[in-house]
């Protein structure tokens, strides 16, 4: 497997650039910017590792440059995006945010409908989980310390291959021990279904409640960090705050924060640096998860 290195490109001159076009919020440009920066972080990324068979099958870890006394967390991520688009080179800024912060990160891809619907996603999330389990020691991981961490469409899929044992098993193991679960702007209890791409991906209509994670929660499901903002229109707040009263229910230990002034993407933009002052994503999922430990 291969590493690479952040090009040597003026910092400053960047950054500049970069604060322009987020303001301009220009989507897909928006993506491309935020990741400049993050070409500078003091981690090795090693890119597109297969995890399975298909050619989705491929994930990228970063691995922090800095000396540690003993294995570090790791954390998976799924990007969002409807279940339906999305690369995880679009968010090379959250690799590089969470390397910084001293943690193993694997961003891994899997395959979008129409091509699958829930069953192969999800299979993919199993399947992806279980190797950033297996491989942990490779990258000087701990994979007892092992987090599932996802964006919108990404949350709903950390959450439910965290609550839904079938998933795992699926893959052919009972799966990995989770230590925590992050979630940033997820849907978890989102029935009725309206609209017809994403009834058809999670049906037929007899298994709409397997898409709910909210429907799985157990008393021995891992503490959840659920992260939501408040001007939310795609995904409503509600969803984090009815996971979060059914996990207190069951006696699972959850952080719920909602942020004000703060719309769906903007919880994991914060993970950019020019927009750390959207929202203080970054450091609550460290209060969550902690420091690397020492040997």
């Amino acid at each position: 497997m291969s590493a690479d290195r952040p090009a040597r490109i003026s910092r400053r001159t960047a950054l500049a650039e970069l604060g322009a076009v987020l303001a301009a919020g220009c989507g897909r440009v928006e993506f491309m910017a935020a990741n400049v920066p993050a070409t500078f972080g003091a981690y090795r990324r090693h890119p597109n590792i297969s995890y399975s068979a298909d050619p989705q099958h491929r994930l990228d870890v970063y691995v922090p440059d800095q000396a540690s006394t003993g294995p570090r967390p790791l954390v998976v991520f799924w990007h969002g995006g409807r279940w339906k688009f999305g690369d995880k080179a679009d968010y090379r800024f959250v690799g590089a945010a969470l390397a910084e912060l001293g943690y193993v990160a694997v961003l891994p891809n899997y395959r979008h409908y129409p091509s699958v619907k829930m069953a192969g996603f999800m299979d993919d999330a199993a399947r992806a989980g279980e190797w950033a389990a297996a491989h942990a020691g490779e990258f000087g991981a701990d994979a007892s310390r092992l987090y599932l961490m996802g964006h919108s469409a990404g949350a709903h899929m950390a959450a439910l291959v965290s609550l839904d044992p079938r998933y795992f098993a699926a893959a052919g193991r009972p799966g990995p021990p989770i230590a925590g679960v992050i979630g940033l702007s997820g849907p978890y209890d989102f029935l009725p279904l309206l609209e017809p791409d994403v009834q058809d991906m999670f049906g037929p209509p007899q298994n709409y409640p397997d898409s709910q994670p909210i429907n799985f929660v157990r008393p021995d499901a891992p503490p959840m960090l659920l992260v939501h903002g408040l001007m939310d229109e795609t995904v409503r707040p509600k969803n984090s705050r009815n996971l979060a009263a059914a996990l207190r229910a069951c006696g699972v230990p959850v952080t719920l924060k909602l942020y004000p002034k703060v719309a769906h993407g903007d919880t994991v933009a914060a993970l950019s640096l020019p927009a750390r002052r959207r929202a203080p994503t970054l450091t609550d999922i460290e209060a969550f998860i902690g420091q690397p430990r020492s040997s």
